[in-house]
């Protein structure tokens, strides 16, 4: 299913840009339909891997959500064009630099998520950049805004980030402080971030930093999962851990 998004869902002020998304690949809850989980893949990656592996996890009352990324030129890679969810360069503290990119895929994770029953809890999950844009998205949530300022509709209740990063950190606290919803918000929203301290993709150090972050802005429900050992990529035990964590938080 090809999906077409010309950032209609996130009300972009500035000239809009079509962005065609990839297929989404979507896993029936084998139980009963208790919660919807977006899971989004990392860089030059598509839905349809973790797709399969999310399909053997012990959740059955989950129902999962896999889309695919825009096919984009990435910075990082020279320009090279693969998919991913926003353009992004060398990894930093200072970003994004990519709003527009972002609030695209955010948007397009929101409309995903339209159609969900009311009475079904809503998380959203991912790995590397595919963890970037869940965090992001998160942000958005907490904020009650897209990075342009339009309302943002997702109730979350529960955010996962595999060797991933929070893009623009550093102006977290100034979108958040002042605003007596976006600190409730924050306080209650339950975050999960795993990391190999190997990672040589994303350094373990841009994990440990988001964690110290969004704990420092009030998020107080943020456990940080480290793994000795771990690279790039994902092991079962981590993904063990992911299931007891959601099950605790979704009831699934």
């Amino acid at each position: 299913m090809s999906y077409t998004n010309a950032c209609s869902g996130s009300g972009s002020r500035t000239a809009r840009r079509t962005v065609e998304f990839g297929r989404t690949y979507v896993v029936r809850p084998k139980g009963k339909h208790q919660a919807t989980v977006v899971w989004l893949h990392g860089l030059g990656d598509n839905g349809s891997s973790w797709s399969q592996l999310l399909d053997n996890l012990p959740l059955p009352n989950i129902k999962w959500i896999c889309p695919t990324a825009p096919t984009r030129p990435v910075t990082v890679l020279g320009g090279f064009p693969c998919t991913a969810w926003f353009d992004e360069g060398e990894l930093s503290e200072d970003g994004p630099k990519d709003v527009e990119g972002l609030d695209t895929s955010a948007s397009h994770i929101a409309n995903l998520l339209s159609t969900e029953p009311s009475d079904v809890k809503l998380g959203i999950g991912g790995f590397s950049m595919g963890a970037a844009c869940a965090l992001y998205s998160a942000t958005c949530f907490v904020q009650g805004r897209y990075g342009n300022g339009s309302p943002y509709p997702v109730n979350f209740k529960a955010i996962v980030g595999l060797s991933g990063w929070l893009p623009g950190g550093q102006n977290l606290r100034n979108m958040i402080e002042g605003s007596h919803d976006a600190i409730r918000r924050a306080a209650s929203l339950p975050i999960l971030l795993c990391h190999g301290v190997s990672d040589e993709v994303v350094p373990y150090k841009f994990g440990e930093r988001s964690c110290q972050i969004l704990s420092s802005v009030g998020f107080r429900y943020v456990t940080f999962k480290t793994y000795e050992g771990l690279g790039h990529y994902t092991v079962p035990k981590e993904m063990e851990e992911v299931c007891q964590w959601l099950n605790a938080r979704l009831g699934a």
